[in-house]
C-alpha cells in the first residue's frame, strides 16, 4: 500500500470515528482503489460499510440509481453522474458519508472537453447537500488513478472538518 494513501485513509477513519459515521464508496475509474486504501488500515470495519464498482453505465444505474437522462445528457464522467453515484451510496447503504470517483484514466477514451486525466468527484453527507468537483489529473493511467484516490481522500476530509 501506498504510504500516502494509507496514511489518508487513516485520517478519514479517525475523522469518520470521531462522529460515529461509516463511510461508503462508488468507483469507476479507481477500480476499487478507495476501498483498498480505506481497508488496508486495521480497524476499518469500525467506520467503512462497503464500496461500489460501477465501472459501466448499467452498473451505475442497477446499483446506484443513476438515471439514464443524466448518463445520456452529461456521460458518465460528470459531476451529474458522480453527483447521482454519491447520492444513490448514500441510499444504498448504512453509511452516512460517502464519496463518488468517475474519470478517464487513460491511455485512450479522452475527447477534447474531457481529456484523458479528467475526473469527476462527490461527495455526500447524510443530511447534508451532495457537493462535487472536476479535476485534470496529469500522468499516465496508474498515475491519474493514484491521485483520484487522493483527491477523493482529501475532499472526504475536508468535508469532516
Amino acid at each position: 500500500m501506498d504510504e500516502m494513501l494509507y496514511r489518508l485513509a487513516e485520517e478519514v477513519g479517525k475523522a469518520l470515528q470521531q462522529r460515529s459515521m461509516m463511510l461508503a464508496a462508488a468507483e469507476s475509474c479507481t477500480g476499487g482503489w478507495v476501498c483498498e486504501a480505506v481497508t488496508a488500515v486495521p480497524g476499518s470495519s469500525g467506520w467503512f460499510d462497503r464500496g461500489f464498482i460501477t465501472y459501466t453505465n448499467e452498473a451505475k444505474q442497477e446499483m446506484l440509481g443513476v438515471s439514464a437522462a443524466t448518463l445520456a445528457n452529461f456521460g458518465a464522467v460528470s459531476e451529474q453522474t458522480a453527483r447521482e453515484m454519491a447520492s444513490g451510496t448514500l441510499k444504498n447503504s448504512r453509511a452516512q458519508a460517502a464519496l463518488a470517483v468517475s474519470g478517464v484514466a487513460g491511455p485512450g477514451g479522452g475527447t477534447v472537453e474531457k481529456p484523458v486525466g479528467t475526473v469527476c468527484f462527490s461527495w455526500g453527507l447524510a443530511n447534508d447537500a451532495v457537493s462535487s468537483e472536476t479535476r485534470i489529473f496529469a500522468g499516465e493511467r496508474s498515475e491519474v488513478r493514484r491521485q483520484a484516490v487522493a483527491y477523493a481522500l482529501q475532499g472526504l476530509l475536508a468535508r469532516l472538518e
